[in-house]
């Protein structure tokens, strides 16, 4: 099933509220105006509200998307779509992408 791409702009929120932003964009591919994201571009985390130990094992300090596109590529790396899945280091909670460009969609 198809899924929109990622980008730059996108909304994409750890679990437990906080805001993901990737390292490194893809600026070879633009959606919306703004850079997609590629598979290898980890993500870090800011404003995750999940305590420190030991009552828990957080906050949500960066993440890595495990789950791409496999039909889309730039730069020889598959790019990222709404429904890609990701792991929070060092929580193991997945990132949530809730709002993407609605123009591009990859498989």
């Amino acid at each position: 099933m198809p899924g929109f791409l990622l980008h730059l702009g996108a909304t994409v929120m750890c679990s437990h509220a906080g805001q993901a932003t990737p390292t490194s964009p893809n600026p070879r591919v633009l959606v919306s105006g703004m850079p997609t994201v590629a598979l290898t571009s980890p993500y870090v985390v800011a404003g995750c509200t999940l305590p420190p130990p030991p009552g828990a094992n957080g906050p949500c300090v960066t993440a890595q998307f495990v789950t791409s596109a496999v039909r889309l590529m730039s730069n020889g790396q598959p790019l990222l779509l709404i429904d890609s899945q990701a792991v929070c280091v060092p929580t193991g909670t997945p990132l949530i992408a809730t709002v993407t460009q609605t123009r591009v969609t990859g498989v």
